[in-house]
């Protein structure tokens, strides 16, 4: 009787607007080794999944060929769980038109296994398996980068929804009236158009705008501000980006007392560019969410910041959910 081949690695794609990034990982989340290739060059989701594979072939012979190869998880932009697919992805060129069924693609192309999940999504997981939520069943994880995302996991399961795309929660709505921000969704006054690094840069220029009170900000063009700038300004005593990161903390912490009133979460972790910002951020967020939260939900969660390495954390993520399979 022939021995079961070992197959101890998992593909990890990273999909992202701009870059994707593979990674060969162990169970224990060691990547072994990495390769990219641009994301949007490409016009036809074919050339890009054979590209994909091509730039594939040399780190999956490095650890000994695709028989070591379990499977694949990918973490992508409106990236459905239940169907494998993406659909509309609005900054994707070659998945903003319709439904692309990216995992049968990979499946078909390399002859394993191929999940596929949103980019938040595939956050939350990574943190399960190899972060900050170890050991956790109840968390939710908060992604803060050009928007926000979010994974939810309750009794140590993601929630999915009925149709893959529960737990939007950069869509719920913060501002109402005349005077909310127009978000990228095309509704108004969306958490993401307020606590994303987009707009913490939006918060900064309406802020420049409305006062004239001296800023370091303005010695930097209004149009190219980025939440960088904002938090470099901030730990060097500006009062003005102080205010913003305050702002901004405030709305996350009433955001994060409301998300609590449905899945009673044991921690909030928070991962992304703007987690760089450190206290400006949580200590402001943290004190509305006190100020916020429902009596019976006061003093259980925790709020901790992502424990994965950034440039690695979302290959990682990506690598949990080919795991399951």
């Amino acid at each position: 009787m022939d021995e079961p081949v070992l197959k101890p690695y998992v593909i990890g794609l990273d999909l992202g607007g701009t870059n994707s990034v593979f990674g060969i990982v162990d169970s224990r989340g060691d990547i072994k080794t990495t390769t990219a290739i641009k994301t949007q060059v490409y016009d036809k989701v074919e050339d890009y999944v054979n590209a994909s594979v091509e730039a594939l072939q040399p780190i999956i012979d490095q650890v000994g060929g695709i028989d070591k190869i379990k499977s694949m998880g990918i973490g992508a932009p409106n990236g459905n769980f239940y169907t494998g697919t993406i659909e509309f992805a609005p900054n994707l060129k070659w998945g903003h038109n319709g439904i692309v069924p990216l995992a049968s693609m990979f499946s078909e192309k390399l002859g394993v296994p191929v999940a596929l999940t949103n980019d938040a999504n595939a956050a939350a997981l990574g943190e399960m398996t190899y972060g900050a939520a170890r050991g956790m069943k109840n968390f939710i994880e908060i992604t803060l980068g050009t928007g926000v995302g979010s994974g939810i996991v309750i009794n140590g399961q993601l929630v999915y929804g009925c149709d893959g795309f529960a737990g939007e929660l950069g869509h719920t709505i913060m501002v109402r009236g005349e005077n909310a921000r127009p978000c990228g969704c095309g509704r108004k006054g969306c958490l993401e158009a307020y606590c994303s690094a987009t707009g913490v840069a939006r918060t900064a220029r309406e802020m420049l705008e409305k006062t004239k009170r001296p800023s370091l900000l303005r010695d930097l063009d209004p149009e190219k501000i980025t939440s960088l700038d904002v938090s470099i300004a901030a730990g060097k005593g500006d009062e003005l980006a102080k205010e913003i990161f305050d702002f901004t903390g405030k709305m996350l912490g009433e955001a994060c007392a409301d998300f609590a009133a449905f899945s009673s979460p044991e921690a909030f972790i928070f991962f992304g560019g703007l987690t760089k910002a450190g206290d400006l951020l949580m200590k402001p967020l943290k004190e509305a969410y006190d100020n916020s939260v429902l009596n019976i939900f006061k003093g259980k969660a925790k709020f901790l910041l992502s424990s994965l390495d950034g440039s690695s954390a979302a290959v990682l993520g990506a690598s949990a959910v080919g795991w399951d399979l």
